[in-house]
């Protein structure tokens, strides 16, 4: 009779114990992430967007011990992918790489936008920055800003530029220009930079405006010729090319960024951890010179200073766009 109630309690010992560890193996499955990330990029492979993307990707699988898969959606200027990610689930497991036009500057530049920039996201955290570079095939007869805007003008309409995008920062960066320098410039468009690329090295086209990073080698072997940086300062990749406010251009600053977001409305605790260690990657050494070795800067910045950032930068673009004279197409 004792050997049967002692196996008795036993058994319902447990069962209690069964129980109470139950909350605890639900919450274990349940922790985020327990599969695989889609981190949307908005532009074709090979550009800088593509880079900075792969580079958080990377360091989130090795953090995690979850696969985050860079899948590119291109078109409109970025607003496919973007879009994508505005109407997915959220739930922490489809995020953008975005960049200043998902964040700022579209909404200024398409009528139909598919969702509104200001609520249709969860911003994350920051992730880098880069100059735009003004840049030539070798046997353009330019090497000053000053020199390729007095080509423009005794070649009006002939001289032409290639970038990734409409309403993208290259694009954007070069509307700029030509409003304060009296100049016009035809604006070949492509679907990534690396067709741009192809075809300034190739002298298909003679000029580009672009995001640093894919052009650096090039401009280093002397296969591709900088004229200026977008940024207000010298870039730390390019310390021998001025910027195109030191080439007479007074005030002039362009340069574009990227960060992470999710669908609007992710959970708060999602938010924060990815907003952590995506902030703690950037920091730290490993990463920070994979994003540099690329030609772009470290910016690390969890959600709130991501927030204060797209206030300043909305301000700062709006006035590129007032004063390149661009309306909503």
């Amino acid at each position: 009779m004792t050997q049967l109630l002692l196996r008795r309690r036993g058994a319902l010992a447990g069962i209690g114990a069964g129980l109470i560890g139950a909350p605890a193996i639900a919450r274990a499955q349940g922790a985020y992430p327990n599969k695989q990330i889609r981190l949307v990029v908005a532009f074709a492979p090979g550009g800088a967007t593509d880079l900075l993307a792969r580079i958080v990707a990377d360091h989130l699988t090795k953090a995690w011990g979850t696969q985050v898969v860079v899948d590119n959606k291109t078109g409109a200027g970025g607003n496919i992918g973007a879009d994508l990610v505005a109407k997915a689930a959220p739930d922490g497991y489809t995020l953008l790489l975005g960049t200043v036009g998902a964040a700022v500057t579209n909404q200024f530049l398409y009528k139909n936008m598919p969702h509104d920039s200001a609520t249709a996201f969860s911003p994350v955290a920051l992730v880098g920055e880069v100059a735009n570079v003004l840049a030539v095939h070798p046997d353009v007869p330019v090497k000053t800003v000053a020199e390729y805007i007095a080509l423009a003008k005794s070649k009006a309409g002939a001289l032409n530029y290639g970038s990734p995008a409409v309403g993208g920062t290259g694009h954007l960066a070069m509307e700029y220009l030509q409003a304060v320098a009296g100049i016009k410039i035809e604006h070949i468009v492509y679907r990534g930079s690396s067709l741009v690329l192809q075809d300034l090295l190739a002298g298909s086209i003679p000029s580009t405006m672009d995001n640093l990073p894919p052009y650096l080698p090039h401009i280093r072997t002397g296969k591709v010729r900088a004229l200026a940086v977008s940024s207000a300062k010298r870039w730390f990749a390019l310390p021998d090319v001025p910027t195109v406010a030191e080439s007479g251009i007074e005030g002039y600053d362009a340069a574009p960024w990227w960060y992470v977001a999710g669908p609007a409305g992710m959970p708060a605790e999602i938010v924060a951890k990815l907003s952590g260690e995506i902030t703690r990657g950037i920091r730290s050494e490993e990463v920070g010179k994979k994003i540099r070795d690329a030609g772009a800067a470290p910016l690390a910045g969890e959600t709130d200073a991501l927030k204060r950032h797209i206030a300043t930068e909305t301000v700062k673009w709006k006035k590129v766009i007032d004063a390149a004279g661009l309306q909503p197409q």
